[in-house]
């Protein structure tokens, strides 16, 4: 039973890539893709891809390539190349991420995945998953007026779209990546929690502001459990 509504963390945020799905580097693998259509060497770039994973893919392009229309071609380039490698059943969940959702939803919560990926491509996922309908809610950043993490547009547009919760302190968002915890104190979370299956270690989430580490998401369910009992 949960507590008084000052404490229920009725809006759960979700991440994909790296917190709920296991891509086996594919984002590396689609820019280096991206990098070598555009007549770069991927080489030369990848630490920054790595410093920036989770945040939205068109402003890392924008960020290396410069220009807009360098950053639009070497978009859509990963796009396609992510898009290939989820067609050829190179994604998969991450253990016990299924079931944490299930069981965040069982309680009365509401669920939003949220990705720094296109639209197009979140929808590969989620097709490749069988999670089209697992959720109440998918946002990209064209979802959220175009700015992804580490901004907080997505998570307040999770607030505003579903009406789930009357505070931002009701919001609990899990992520992988320092931009994750950014977006989520920005927008003023309640809990927001890094997990251990992805880009960014434990320092690196404490750093961004994280109030919790996990080992995954699927321990999730538990944490705001007892943050709710406390």
């Amino acid at each position: 039973m949960k507590m008084s509504s000052t404490t229920a963390y009725d809006l759960v945020v979700l991440d994909m890539a790296g917190t709920t799905v296991a891509d086996g580097g594919l984002v590396e693998q689609a820019f280096a893709a991206a990098a070598r259509s555009l007549g770069e060497d991927p080489e030369a770039m990848v630490d920054y891809v790595r410093a920036t994973m989770g945040e939205s893919k068109i402003s890392v392009f924008r960020h290396l390539f410069g220009d807009e229309s360098r950053a639009r071609q070497a978009n859509t380039a990963f796009e396609e190349a992510y898009g290939e490698l989820v067609a050829g059943g190179r994604v998969s969940a991450l253990p016990g991420a299924r079931e944490a959702i299930e069981r965040l939803r069982s309680e009365g919560r509401t669920v939003v995945l949220t990705t720094g990926f296109a639209r197009v491509t979140q929808d590969a996922i989620l097709g490749a998953l069988g999670w089209r309908d697992l959720v109440e809610l998918t946002l990209c950043p064209a979802d959220a007026g175009g700015r992804g993490r580490p901004y907080p547009d997505m998570v307040l547009a999770a607030l505003l779209r579903t009406g789930a919760v009357d505070s931002v302190r009701r919001i609990a968002l899990a992520g992988d990546t320092s931009y994750d915890m950014l977006s989520g104190v920005r927008a003023g979370a309640g809990v927001v929690a890094g997990v251990l299956t992805g880009a960014h270690g434990k320092d690196a989430l404490y750093e961004a502001g994280a109030t919790h580490v996990l080992g995954s998401v699927a321990e999730l369910p538990d944490v705001l459990a007892r943050a709710e009992a406390s």
